[in-house]
């Protein structure tokens, strides 16, 4: 039987000097040098330098290789001279100088570069996605993802989880996107559902007597991709907990995730503190409820100033019943020219600009610039200046209006602003807890009521809290936020039957339907469920996180584009007639 290595391309050290060893794997890089071949041969582990000379019988065979073909070299080990050791390879003091060498297989041009890191089109990395994965960032970018979830389990483990797998052909619910329906051929016209996260199952699992679970679920969910989301399926570690409240699964996950950033957050430091912020103040500070800690910019409103300031703009936009007038600090942004782009960046972003002032030193004196402190008067940017706690050198920039119109603009001018003055702290991780989230939210268009979170949450206050108008009403959910990005999601669990179906009552399910719909979890409210709560953790992004990258498809093994397409595989695609006829299905052609 062939040997095809005796050691991997990392391996070898000065203690390997003159022995003799097989070595396998692509051709990374050809150099030649006055005639002398030298190779950088790869394989998984790392690379090692080939020298070939003249004098060796398979140097014509060398001279014909191209870069990915794989190859088998044998040779003797040598040290490298003092000033040709290269630092950076683990092989850098050796090099193998070849005896034999023999092709094991060719490959034709290639459609990417595999050495270096350049840029290339999405579409075409992903169509050679199996080429793309030998390139070195996305190569480390899989070992990260392998090891973290390894250490995710251990750690699970180590504190008295168990793991258990749960169906992957499931019923239809309500998880806030497009189920994946997957046709029966024993049932003709019903389908499976895939499941948009293992919700039920992990609650039927505390309902037959297990105590704490865990799972590394696959998750499919028919969505619009977003850069730290993918369009079709992803992994979370998916946790539930019996006879807990939601201090106790807060307390529980902290230090596993705490763990797993400070083992694969680089230099990054973790920071200790993860403040619990609710989810009213979120909006209100941050204008989203996935807030970035390493920014210190707070938002807050300053709308009593401006009701009877004389500033017909905002004065006019306070008397319609709902609005409220925000302040941005800018800390550092004092100038003219900043005030400028950013009015150009609002502008970009189709506002129409933004109100601002800003604060400058004249005559030994405090002076607040700005067309809008003009309208307002010193008394009253005085007013806002104290309030915000800004000096001179400081701005502060004005969005005025319903906030349901300005939250998602504000959340972006912040993180702008915090970017552009360099107030953003990129080396650590600064993680916050987002919790008392509205059980329920209202369509602006139709006026219904819907759940707004997790449907299964225990309201606060129990089946009583029930009886409030439905947009005061608290759940017992949390999320945690991580430098920007929402990282995990959880509640504690609705456990009482008749307060289930009062809460589905109030989204305007009867219930029939609630019954129907969720039958396995209904049923096992009649029988003795315990008080359970848990969470689930965005896997991919977190080791997008932990990898320092912008896109989730960065560490992914095999991502789909953005449309939901598999380049590589070519799916989704049409099936045969035969396939149509035994599921009984029949395709109905749309006009495009």
């Amino acid at each position: 039987m062939e040997v095809y290595r005796t050691h991997n391309c990392n391996e070898l050290t000065l203690g390997d000097v003159d022995k003799k060893v097989i070595l396998s794997g692509w051709v990374h890089r050809i150099r030649d040098h006055g005639g002398v071949l030298f190779i950088d041969l790869r394989d998984h582990y790392g690379i090692t330098q080939i020298v070939i000379d003249p004098d060796s019988k398979d140097f014509s065979t060398a001279e014909k290789y191209r870069a990915e073909w794989c190859i088998k070299v044998v040779g003797i080990v040598k040290s490298r001279g003092s000033d040709l050791i290269n630092e950076n390879l683990s092989t850098g003091e050796i090099e193998v100088f070849v005896e034999t060498t023999t092709i094991l297989t060719k490959a034709k041009d290639l459609p990417l570069p595999v050495f270096g890191e350049l840029e290339y089109p999405e579409e075409t990395r992903l169509k050679y996605r199996f080429l793309d994965l030998r390139r070195e960032g996305l190569h480390n970018n899989m070992i990260l993802r392998s090891k973290v979830i390894s250490s995710l389990r251990k750690e699970m483990w180590n504190i008295g989880f168990n793991e258990f797998q749960t169906p992957i052909l499931t019923a239809s619910s309500p998880e806030g996107a497009r189920d994946f329906l997957v046709p029966s051929r024993l049932n003709k016209g019903k389908f499976y559902a895939l499941p948009q996260a293992p919700q039920q199952f992990k609650q039927l699992i505390m309902m037959g007597g297990f105590d704490k679970y865990f799972q590394i679920a696959p998750c499919f969910r028919d969505e619009d991709p977003r850069s730290d989301r993918s369009p079709t399926d992803f992994y979370q570690l998916d946790i539930e907990m019996s006879f807990v409240t939601q201090e106790d699964v807060l307390n529980t996950v902290k230090p596993v995730i705490e763990c797993i950033f400070s083992k694969y957050g680089g230099d990054k430091e973790v920071e200790k503190e993860w403040p619990l912020i609710s989810y009213d103040d979120s909006i209100l500070w941050y204008g989203c409820d996935k807030p970035d800690l390493r920014n210190p910019i707070k938002m807050q409103i300053v709308s009593d100033i401006f009701r009877e300031s004389g500033f017909a703009v905002f004065s006019n936009i306070l008397k319609n019943q709902g609005t409220e007038i925000k302040a941005i600090p800018a800390p550092g942004g004092g100038s003219r020219n900043f005030c400028d782009r950013m009015n150009s960046y609002a502008q970009k972003e189709g506002l129409p600009g933004m109100g601002y002032i800003f604060w400058r030193e004249v005559d030994g004196k405090i002076d607040a610039a700005g067309p809008l402190a003009k309208n307002i008067g010193n008394e009253k940017s005085e007013q806002i200046r104290k309030q915000l706690d800004l000096e001179i050198g400081d701005a502060v920039f004005f969005l005025g209006g319903k906030p349901s119109q300005f939250e998602a603009f504000s959340a972006r001018a912040r993180n702008h602003i915090g970017n552009q003055l360099n107030l953003v702290n990129k080396g650590v991780f600064a993680f916050a807890w987002i919790v008392n989230f509205p059980m329920y939210e209202k369509d602006e268009e139709t006026g219904n009521i819907d759940f707004s979170h997790n449907p299964f949450s225990m309201p606060q206050g129990g089946i009583k809290s029930l009886e409030d108008d439905p947009l005061k009403i608290r759940g017992f959910q949390y999320d945690l936020a991580c430098n920007g990005y929402e990282l995990l999601s959880g509640a504690i669990r609705n456990h009482e039957l008749e307060t289930m179906f009062k809460a589905f009552e109030l989204a305007g399910y009867s219930k029939d339907e609630v019954s129907l719909k969720f039958q396995g979890i209904i049923e096992g409210l009649k029988f003795g469920p315990p008080p359970h709560g848990g969470c689930a953790l965005g896997i991919d992004r977190m080791i997008m996180l932990l990898a320092d990258e912008e896109n989730i498809r960065e560490v992914i093994m095999f991502p789909m584009n953005q449309r939901g397409e598999d380049l590589m595989m070519n799916a989704p695609s049409s099936p045969s007639s035969e396939q149509l006829r035994e599921l009984n299905i029949r395709v109905i052609e749309t006009e495009t």
